[in-house]
């Protein structure tokens, strides 16, 4: 990713006072310049509501409202202004329940702790290069959770998945592969 990436703005939610500053180091090493920052998921989401936010790091664990109810909030709340925002999920707790336990609220992409500034570049790339276009339906909204291309796929019988509807920003659905997110920002 050879992008500018000074005109990306991240929220950094995290209640370790030490994390915000080692997240803010490596963004700032990143060329992020704008870095927006709490200790409280509530008050994250009110940022995220107020201010134009292009990608969300959040801690999985923390007091009262732990990263899960964030990312949630921010899916599936009526006054979230970007449901479709991308989020990075930090954990030092990679059990494969937690995973999928993020993955199922609707988080964008998983990095387990302790972060390396490599690690955190390759998920900031790949929410910004290689978007997953969004699933809604009965009980799940947020980024499809297959990682492979369906039409890759070598399973051909009755149970399988016929193609893909995206959610486009203005709420609607359209079938096709991928999403625009510059609503959000230009953050490619």
């Amino acid at each position: 990713m050879a992008a500018d990436m000074s005109r990306v703005k991240v929220l950094i939610v995290d209640d370790n006072g030490y994390m915000l500053t080692i997240l803010r180091t490596i963004l700032h090493g990143f060329g992020i310049k704008q870095i927006l920052e709490s200790r409280d998921p509530a008050d994250a989401f009110d940022m995220v509501r107020s201010d134009s936010v292009d990608i969300i790091i959040t801690d999985y664990q923390m007091e009262i409202l732990d990263g899960l109810d964030f990312v949630r909030l921010v899916r599936t709340a009526d006054d979230s202004p970007n449901p479709l925002i991308p989020i990075i999920m930090l954990s030092a707790y990679s059990e494969k329940s937690r995973v999928e336990a993020a993955r199922d609220a609707g988080v964008t992409e998983f990095c387990c702790k302790p972060i390396t500034a490599k690690e955190m570049f390759a998920k900031i790339a790949s929410v910004i290069n290689d978007p997953r276009p969004f699933i809604r339906n009965k009980s799940y909204f947020g980024p499809d959770r297959r990682r492979q291309d369906p039409e890759d796929s070598t399973y051909k019988g009755p149970e399988r998945r016929k193609g893909l509807k995206s959610v486009v920003p203005d709420g609607g659905e359209e079938a096709g592969d991928g999403i625009d997110l510059s609503p959000q920002g230009d953050a490619a």
